[in-house]
């Protein structure tokens, strides 16, 4: 299939092939029929794309002050690559989409294929979407009105924070897309509409929608909503506009009526004047995309719906609701186009969307395939480069995400490694890894994957709580398995993984890359040959991550279990003896609920030794991340942030420069691809492994207050 990225590097968009998504668990695919281009969002992107990097960075000032902040903490060189990095990967534009469907997971809700739907899903000729933000199309819209729900849906939460009651005036500040929808919306609800804007077209359309048009450029636009009032002012304004000044917020409260609302749907300046919403006590408000559930994981991801008593109108709800408008011809979209292009066409699209010809509604135009034909292959030939030799450690890569595009896959490339194949289920995101870092096959098929003969080892680089399934379904298969840590979430997945690892003599690795890195090792060398018990003290400033956040979850085991091991692991690396006990403290809450990201692991080995490790969420950010003290032999060594390690008491410098941070990831697959090549001995032993993984888990358990503290 071919899907439509931008370039954040240079604003060009493009049309990439790509495997079709697979449906899994609450999402299914659709095969697509037609989509609209929201000219300001995709507008917007495209400029940022187009711009220099002195005004990107201009434009996202909170971006610029974390910039600085980690050049402080480890180097402009390594600031410097995770910038560019981040710029180098396209982003799939668009979120107005109609099609049919094809496929659906084990958790899709009522949906069947064949339904005809509105998604939220990008420019693609396939897109996977979660059933949550699906809805079905009535029989009598047409794909094409029917591709403009999400965009008018988004006015529609404006409208449904804004309360209009029968008879109310509201202003409609902005007619683009979504003020013409907006002006509609409004009249079905029995509201006086009054349009703002500055394009005659536009105020045109919105007076055959029932609007009393208002010309913002000339004139008073607060004199003449207060004199269309009586000087009564408006009940309502809905800022649907795009400006960069405060200048419509400050007219918006000058012509609203004591305790009117103002609820701002589009982007504008928000340097509130106190004097303008004091003496008439206004209520401000902003909405969030297409109402209930936008944002939030749980409904968009693991597609748990709002129960309808409780949350009436949720997204899925309010695309509902706008379709039925559609059905019953209160809601015209027909005017509302100004361009219509097939989809092979889509970045002259964006060329009329960004530059100075007049547009309104970009519609793309797919293929119809008539609902019988096969759907594509869920895999793509990416590269004509023939494969190597199986046995030699042929790489399988499940998952690319962040970590996985910027750090994993290029220490691949840098070890020598060779991609065989990449898999992700949206399929996009492999495609665009895939031609970044040379694979021959990209997917969205895993079962295709480690089916490969070709392929002999595994990278499981997923969300945490997929780790252990795919590390069982790879070993079963025959492959050595790389997996990012952790290795999993629960004893119960430790015990089959051990037996499936022991059971398929393949070789298994975890991704505890910090034992690995050149300061440690240099820091091992050092520590050979001490003579009484070694301590260290590991200071983790974690950063504070939301507690939404799909880490922060039970299902994604928590920040402990899928970060904080890394640490247990490098104290185990660095002491050389097995865990013997381990207490945690973990911060507490007025309520007495554990804060587990606010966590101290103390650790003892059996040789004595001992190690604490300090995992704390509430740190500035600009203060630098890690710091790992290890004290014996009335000696100590300090490893700062991975950039230099300092000695006292140690023959040598004072301290000796690593140059950018280097957390041991390259150091970690050229090990690991050595062992695979029966060139060297595992990395890590198996044993080694389960056993860090193991303490892990009860470190987590006893931060969340899941099990009872042994006495120390």
């Amino acid at each position: 299939m071919r899907q439509l990225l931008l370039s954040l590097e240079s604003g060009v968009t493009s049309l990439v092939d790509a495997p079709v998504p697979f449906a899994t668990g609450a999402s299914l695919v659709a095969e697509t029929r037609a989509t609209l281009v929201s000219a300001g969002t995709e507008r917007m992107l495209v400029e940022f794309g187009q711009a220099s990097l002195l005004n990107k960075a201009r434009s996202q000032p909170g971006k610029v002050r974390q910039v600085i902040d980690r050049m402080r903490t480890e180097g402009v060189a390594s600031t410097v690559e995770a910038v560019q990095a981040k710029l180098a990967q396209p982003i799939a534009l668009g979120y107005c989409h109609a099609g049919v469907v094809v496929a659906v997971g084990s958790q899709s809700g009522l949906f069947r294929p064949g339904d005809r739907v509105v998604t939220n899903g990008s420019h693609a000729e396939y897109v996977r979407v979660p059933h949550t933000l699906v809805a079905r199309i009535p029989e009598s819209v047409s794909f094409e009105a029917a591709c403009f729900a999400p965009v008018a849906a988004i006015g529609l939460q404006g409208i449904r924070l804004a309360q209009p009651t029968l008879g109310e005036t509201v202003v409609v500040y902005g007619l683009g897309l979504i003020g013409l929808l907006a002006v509609q919306l409004l009249r079905a609800q029995g509201c006086r509409v009054i349009g703002i804007d500055l394009d005659p077209v536009r105020l045109g359309l919105a007076e055959r929608f029932g609007a009393t048009a208002i010309e913002g450029r000339t004139g008073d636009p607060v004199a003449r909503v207060l004199a269309t009032t009586g000087q009564i002012g408006a009940d309502v304004v809905l800022l649907t506009l795009s400006a960069e000044g405060d200048g419509p917020i400050h007219q918006a409260a000058q012509m609203s009526r004591k305790r009117g609302r103002i609820v701002l749907v589009g982007v504008t300046g928000l340097k509130l004047a106190r004097e303008d919403f004091y003496l008439r006590e206004l209520s401000f408000m902003v909405s969030a995309s297409y109402g209930p559930g936008r944002y939030d994981p749980s409904y968009e991801e693991l597609g748990r719906d709002y129960p309808l008593p409780f949350v009436r109108w949720t997204a899925q709800r309010n695309f509902e609701a706008v379709l039925a408008l559609m059905a019953e011809g209160k809601l015209a979209t027909d005017e509302l186009i100004s361009h219509r292009f097939p989809f092979a066409e889509a970045p002259a699209a964006y060329q009329v969307v960004a530059g100075r010809e007049p547009s309104l509604g970009v519609v793309l135009k797919y293929q119809d395939r008539g609902g019988n034909a096969p759907v594509p292959a869920s895999f793509v030939v990416a590269s004509s480069v023939t494969a190597v030799v199986a046995g030699k450690g042929v790489a399988g890569v499940i998952g690319t995400g962040n970590f996985a595009v910027r750090t994993l896959l290029p220490a691949l490339k840098a070890a020598g490694g060779r991609l065989r194949a990449i898999a992700s289920a949206g399929g996009v995101s492999a495609a665009v890894a895939g031609k970044q870092f040379d694979a021959e096959v990209v997917t969205s098929d895993v079962s295709q994957l480690l089916a490969d003969p070709v392929v002999d080892t595994v990278f499981v680089l997923t969300r945490h709580d997929s780790h252990a399934r795919f590390v069982l379904e790879a070993l079963r298969a025959g492959k050595h398995v790389f997996v990012e840590k952790p290795l999993a979430l629960t004893d119960t997945d430790l015990d089959a993984i051990a037996e499936a690892a022991v059971a398929s003599n393949r070789l298994l690795m975890v991704g505890f890359n910090r034992r690995f890195a050149p300061l440690t090792v240099e820091a091992g060398r050092l520590l050979k040959g001490r003579a009484g018990p070694l301590s260290i003290i590991a200071t983790v400033n974690a950063g504070a991550i939301p507690l939404e956040h799909w880490t922060q979850q039970v299902a994604g085991g928590g920040r402990i279990v899928g970060e904080a091991c890394h640490w247990i692991d490098l104290a185990r690396a660095l002491v050389g003896s097995p865990i013997a006990d381990l207490q945690v403290t973990s911060a507490r809450t007025a309520t007495r609920v554990p804060v587990d990201d606010i966590t101290h692991l103390a650790l003892r080995f059996e040789d004595g030794s001992t190690a604490v490790v300090h995992y704390l969420a509430s740190g500035a950010r600009a203060f630098p991340k890690e710091r790992i003290e290890c004290f014996f032999d009335a000696k100590t060594l300090v490893i700062d942030n991975w950039r230099r390690l300092r000695r006292y008491g140690v023959p040598g410098p004072l301290f000796e420069l690593a140059g950018k941070v280097e957390k041991g990831h390259r150091a970690e697959v050229v090990a690991w691809l050595a062992a695979v090549r029966g060139e060297a001995p595992p990395p890590v032993p198996l044993a080694e492994l389960l056993e860090v993984s193991r303490w892990s888990l009860r470190a987590g358990r006893l931060a969340r207050g899941q099990e009872v503290q042994d006495a120390p």
